[in-house]
């Protein structure tokens, strides 16, 4: 297999698999799909890879810079915290509340694409996720550098994470529609997720487990292929 083929595929069975664990993003995709449609959720899914993608090509050429911005990723952690937890909490209004059909932070005025952008965006998890299995690649010589290289493997992810969260994008109308599952009952399994996630995140950030700590030891990053919530 050609060598830009072959990193093409790494990029995505890493973003693919990592994707497929409950976390912020692709649950949020599923709760679009569900109350807005797929197309709302497309878009959202695609701004959350777009970030990604940045993130990524952050990882590969200026992480010496990202390691002297702690104060920045710390206040990130702590933002990302915030929004996980009002995700939850509205969430359970939602389920509580049957009237009320759609998350009032998910399915506001605001561009699909951009809501994702801006989710993806605040959460530095990414950062030292990538950092870990790109180190990890290029250690193996399977990453070099290079022009072609750096962006095939870019594709790759965000190829990954885009059919990651299609994954619960259609399979979260397919449980609507087909299940016979109702909404109320989804809404409240999500506001779970959520919560979880926030608690995972608080915990991270009070034993010092937050994405600086993560940067200065990526093994612990790649010792699974955990998602980035």
């Amino acid at each position: 297999m050609h060598p830009v083929f072959k990193i093409a595929l790494w990029g995505f069975l890493i973003s693919f698999i990592g994707t497929l664990p409950l976390g912020t993003l692709n649950i949020a995709a599923m709760q679009i799909s569900i109350t807005d449609g797929i197309s709302p959720a497309i878009w959202f899914a695609g701004g959350a890879l777009t970030a990604e993608m940045i993130y990524v090509r952050i990882s590969l050429v200026a992480m010496d810079w990202v390691r002297k911005r702690e104060k920045l990723l710390k206040a990130l952690e702590w933002l990302t915290l915030l929004i996980v937890t009002a995700l939850a909490v509205s969430s359970f209004w939602v389920a509580a509340h049957p009237t009320e059909e759609k998350n009032i932070i998910l399915s506001n005025t605001m561009h699909r694409g951009i809501l994702g952008l801006l989710m993806s965006a605040l959460n530095p998890v990414q950062i030292p996720f990538w950092f870990g299995w790109s180190t990890v690649l290029f250690t193996k010589k399977i990453l070099v550098p290079g022009f072609w290289n750096y962006n095939s493997y870019m594709l790759g992810i965000g190829a990954g994470t885009f059919t990651g969260n299609c994954v619960f994008i259609f399979g979260g109308r397919l449980l609507v529609e087909n299940l016979n599952t109702s909404q109320q009952l989804l809404n409240l399994i999500i506001g779970f997720v959520f919560l979880t996630t926030a608690v995972i995140q608080l915990i991270r950030i009070i034993r010092k487990k937050d994405a600086i700590h993560q940067l200065e030891h990526p093994e612990e990053v790649t010792g699974g292929l955990e998602n980035r919530i």
